[in-house]
């Protein structure tokens, strides 16, 4: 089974690696959404600038430093996803906790080394 994905601080810089994520995402064949500052396409992907109720997201993987995270906290509990990955730059241990208490699996990953691995 694919795993749906939201890649949230998706960047329409195609130098970011929350592009380059999405794009190997898709390249992968995994449903991918994603959130930005900035609406946009990255390889057929709408990145979306409002937080909206995604159904079924098996995996949030984080391109946010843990300043910016906060603001998101709720909404990536409300999704209830599977999984939050915490790439290089984004861990969190004060996120950890509140993941902990909701029962959401978390791990300090690299979404590009987990998919180039088969891993992810």
């Amino acid at each position: 089974m694919k795993k749906k994905t939201l890649v949230l601080g998706a960047s329409l810089k195609p130098n970011r690696y929350s592009n380059y994520a999405v794009q190997r995402l898709v390249a992968n064949s995994i449903e991918t959404v994603a959130f930005g500052l900035r609406k946009g396409e990255v390889s057929g992907v709408t990145i979306d600038t409002e937080l909206l109720d995604y159904e079924t997201i098996h995996t949030v993987t984080l391109y946010l430093n843990p300043k910016r995270q906060v603001e998101y906290y709720n909404y990536i509990v409300s999704l209830n996803p599977k999984r939050v990955i915490f790439n290089p730059g984004t861990e969190n241990p004060e996120f950890y906790g509140l993941l902990k208490e909701h029962n959401i699996a978390f791990e300090e990953a690299c979404t590009l080394v987990l998919l180039s691995t088969n891993q992810y």
